[in-house]
């Protein structure tokens, strides 16, 4: 029974940890791949796609102080993610955020759509954790009801004081979302901005 269990966590942790390779990569598919979470819209004051990817190699990638672009012409896409280091000393989540750019070439500007993405599994298990939480708390809170533990004055402080720690849990896994999708999310806008920088210096160079 053991091995059985101990083959699930290894599959588990497999899965999780080729979901976040895969999340890292900068392909035309990769760029899509992972679960959108937000979108945002800009201007790039750039008026030629063309002038946009003489600043990419031959490959269409663009490293940047704090992250790494991709650019592919096809597509009118632009990949973009924060840099990750192996040994770093920068505090990790495990809510990485990388966005894919969608360029639509007017008159005048480029205008950007930027859609937010984290790992599946990282979505996955965070909704799994929040419903076995609320759900066991309630489970709990129903069937101690059933079972009379309201009956008594005792038994009302008792039942309040599991409530109480359930709603806690929660509340606590709630900040720990929030602060670390803001800490990421600071990570890629940073990136987003030197991008949109150099982008908008091309065509101040142009003029």
């Amino acid at each position: 029974m053991w091995l059985a269990g101990l083959f699930a966590c290894v599959l588990l942790i497999g899965l999780i940890l080729g979901d976040w390779l895969y999340f890292v990569r900068l392909t035309p598919d990769a760029g899509r791949y992972g679960c959108g979470i937000a979108r945002s819209f800009d201007r790039f004051s750039v008026n030629s796609l063309a002038r946009l990817q003489s600043q990419f190699d031959a490959n269409g990638a663009l490293t940047l102080p704090h992250g790494i672009a991709r650019y592919f012409p096809d597509l009118q896409q632009i990949a973009l993610r924060p840099q990750y280091h192996l040994f770093s000393m920068s505090f990790r989540t495990a809510w990485p955020v990388k966005g894919l750019i969608h360029l639509q070439l007017e008159e005048a500007a480029v205008h950007a759509i930027c859609i937010k993405r984290i790992p599946w599994s990282s979505a996955i298990v965070t909704l799994a954790w929040f419903l076995v939480v609320a759900l066991g708390t309630t489970g709990f809170i129903i069937a101690y009801a059933a079972q009379g533990g309201f009956d008594s004055l005792s038994g009302v402080l008792m039942g309040i004081g599991i409530l109480g720690i359930g709603l806690l849990v929660l509340a606590f896994g709630v900040v720990t979302v929030m602060f670390s999708y803001r800490l990421e999310n600071s990570r890629l806008a940073k990136v987003y901005e030197e991008l949109k920088a150099l982008v908008n210096d091309i065509q101040e160079r142009a003029q």
